[in-house]
């Protein structure tokens, strides 16, 4: 079997193995943030961060949900990391707290003390301030799986790839996501 096959073996058995339940009770947080007008902010790292971006352009545009992703605002992210540190990236974000408000997680690991600093002190921070957290990751040891009201976890099928498995499921999830028909209030073109 060449690597195409086995990748893609790997992707499907994924796809059986991700916890459907899990994302159908995501949509209810999701359908429930837009009832109560809340806002919904997506931090990742990485890969991660590019995947935030993505959905919040699909939760504004197809669901809704007034969304923001800090990460696309360079001068504000980088202001904050030269001013406050790395760590306080995401969290400043939340200086107006609104326990309306959501709090997103894409990540590979969730977020340690060692790695993702800014995942976690945007986990604290968003505890503080009694957002709902939500959370679609690849490892459940990481602060996201620990602290979220609810998060996805991408299985494990081959702890060489659990990167780009990971990265690549938040995207399938989240489109998941934004064409329920629960969540969905705009159609797509295409």
């Amino acid at each position: 079997m060449n690597h195409s096959q086995t990748f893609l073996g790997e992707t499907a058995e994924i796809a059986k193995l991700v916890d459907a339940d899990k994302i159908e009770e995501m949509v209810k947080e999701l359908v429930a943030l837009r009832k109560r007008k809340g806002r919904l902010y997506v931090i990742g790292l990485g890969g991660s961060a590019a995947n935030a971006s993505h959905i919040v352009n699909d939760m504004r545009r197809l669901c809704g949900i007034e969304a923001y992703a800090p990460t696309d605002n360079v001068a504000e992210l980088t202001a904050i990391a030269n001013d406050d540190g790395w760590q306080h990236s995401f969290s400043r974000w939340f200086l107006n707290p609104n326990p309306n408000d959501a709090l997103m997680v894409l990540s590979v690991g969730g977020g340690t003390r060692d790695v993702s600093r800014p995942i976690v002190k945007a986990l604290e921070v968003a505890k503080i301030n009694e957002m709902t957290i939500l959370g679609i990751v690849g490892k459940d040891g990481g602060h996201t799986a620990k602290r979220a009201h609810c998060c996805v976890i991408i299985p494990t099928v081959e702890p060489f790839r659990v990167t780009p498995h990971t990265e690549a499921f938040q995207a399938v999830v989240w489109h998941c996501l934004v064409s329920h028909p629960a969540l969905q209030i705009r159609k797509t073109k295409w």
